[in-house]
């Protein structure tokens, strides 16, 4: 099809930092720290996660060399599906795309879930008892409506939202680190590779990195945006590395924080006290926070976790409605899923994204399903195997397309790219190999923590586990059979 004004996205609304807001705003740093890092202290290893989380953040900018190198060849709202179609063809492209949807749509319900767990656990405390359903059915009839509007002004909602949550994090960390803690700093501890890696991939290791690759999340949006880019080809490799970077920076700092204000050699035993046996996660933070600087900050981490979770959500809908969007221009769906509002927003997409997790939430709320146990532990461990999945399938796309095209150098276009896909490889297997842990589809009988507990997995875990691939082989096959729609798709990875 022919792009019309009812089939393109607005041009040159977003800058470096609008996009960085996103991006940032989707990884949902404060929800990871409550939620992953104390877990993955736990389970992990201990106060070495903040090192865990910069090897991720080193992992995932080496992808990002190739990745950025990429975006300036080609600007698409379908990102990872418009790079892996440009570097190894249509069907590949599609077959990623179906992945990624995966990945946007079980991310977004994961959110919506634990965002009913938080408010109705709040609005309890101040006399309002309501289910949790209710609550995220409300967010959910919000974040529609926002996202229906100028991108541009999710991104000014976004960036206030944001901006809160890192100054907070930021004040807890500088005064748990400046008062130093039980035992002072303990940089060996914490970012020593004999101590990041202690216990080895298949034990403490690989499962503190394993939660560490879950809270990143999101960051691989920047090039989602570039149609809607000042500047795309400039601005979307910008806004990937000042996204890394910040994610990292930010988890690597307030967890090294953590482990100072706790002490270094009583992280375990801090963490299950002030977690009660991780049955809330979030109250290491908090206790920490309260004992570091006061109550006052604690009451503002608590609101913030929830507008955290707004700006998640509103960040997942976005990235997925986008993906659909794309899908619907290049044939694979039809044309009207490629039609965009006077705002400049895919509409279609945007109806399609809301109506997907508006019933897979009733289902769950029929079925008297747990909001997180269920629905947010099963779904985010699925989105980030899809979306790992998906970032190996780039770097290849990245190496084939510059052996036979010209631009970058040896490092952007093959060193790196390969690089990448060695370590992602890796991390794919710690994630699927550490499901149990991420998701909780342990079989009956079965210790997670063990090394030997590696790959258990029940009924349901193996189906979650291979659904981001089942999701690679179905839109292959799509693709196949959709041959001739294809055509736009065509033109458009060749241009």
């Amino acid at each position: 099809m022919t792009d019309t004004p009812q089939s393109t996205l607005k041009s040159g609304r977003l800058g470096v930092f609008g996009i960085v807001f996103f991006v940032v705003a989707a990884s949902a740093p404060l929800i990871g720290i409550t939620g992953a890092v104390p877990v993955a202290m736990l389970l992990g290893n201990g106060a070495a996660v903040p090192g865990a989380y910069l090897a991720v953040g080193i992992t995932l900018l080496i992808f990002s060399v190739g990745y950025a190198t990429m975006s300036r060849s080609m600007t698409n709202s379908g990102a990872f599906f418009a790079y892996v179609g440009k570097g190894l063809g249509v069907n590949a492209g599609v077959a990623a795309a179906f992945a990624a949807l995966v990945a946007y749509v079980t991310i977004q319900l994961a959110i919506y879930g634990f965002f009913g767990v938080v408010m109705s656990g709040f609005a309890a405390g101040l006399g309002l008892e309501l289910p949790w359903y209710v609550w995220s059915l409300l967010v959910w009839a919000i974040v529609t409506g926002l996202s229906l509007l100028s991108v541009d002004v999710g991104a000014k909602v976004l960036g206030v939202m944001l901006v809160l949550e890192v100054l907070v994090l930021v004040i807890a960390a500088i005064a748990m680190l400046a008062n130093g803690g039980p035992e002072g700093w303990n940089l060996a501890a914490s970012f020593s590779p004999t101590e990041i890696f202690a216990g080895g991939f298949a034990g403490t290791a690989g499962i503190a990195l394993a939660f560490a690759f879950a809270s990143f999340i999101g960051f691989e949006a920047t090039a989602i945006y570039g149609e809607e880019a000042k500047d795309p080809k400039r601005t979307v490799p910008i806004a990937t590395y000042v996204s890394i970077g910040v994610i990292s920076v930010l988890f690597a700092l307030v967890s090294f924080a953590m482990v100072t204000g706790m002490g270094a050699s009583q992280v375990a035993d801090k963490v299950i006290e002030l977690s009660g046996g991780l049955a809330d996660p979030a109250g290491v933070l908090f206790g920490l926070t309260e004992q570091y600087v006061g109550s006052w900050l604690t009451f503002a981490m608590g609101i913030l976790v929830l507008t955290s979770l707004f700006a998640g959500l509103l960040a997942f809908q976005n990235a997925a409605s986008r993906y659909f969007f794309a899908l619907g221009r290049g044939g694979v769906l039809p044309a009207s899923v490629a039609k965009v509002n006077k705002a400049g927003a895919p509409q279609t997409g945007v109806i399609i994204t809301s109506a997907l997790a508006a019933l897979v939430m009733i289902i769950f709320a029929v079925a008297g399903l747990d909001p997180f146990a269920n629905l947010f532990s099963w779904m985010s461990a699925v989105t980030v195997i899809a979306i790992v999945l998906v970032e190996i399938l780039v770097s290849v796309a990245v190496i084939r397309y510059f052996m036979k095209n010209e631009g970058g150098n040896v490092w952007t276009t093959k060193i790196a790219p390969a690089l990448s896909i060695v370590l992602l490889g890796l991390g794919l297997y710690l994630l699927m190999s550490r499901f149990n842990l991420l998701a909780g589809t342990v079989p009956d009988g079965v210790d997670p923590s063990l090394p030997e507990s590696a790959w258990a997995l029940n009924g349901l875990g193996w189906f979650l586990v291979l659904l981001p691939f089942i999701a690679l082989v179905v839109g292959y096959v799509v693709a196949l059979i959709n041959k001739k729609e294809n055509e736009q798709l065509v033109k458009d990875f060749a241009s």
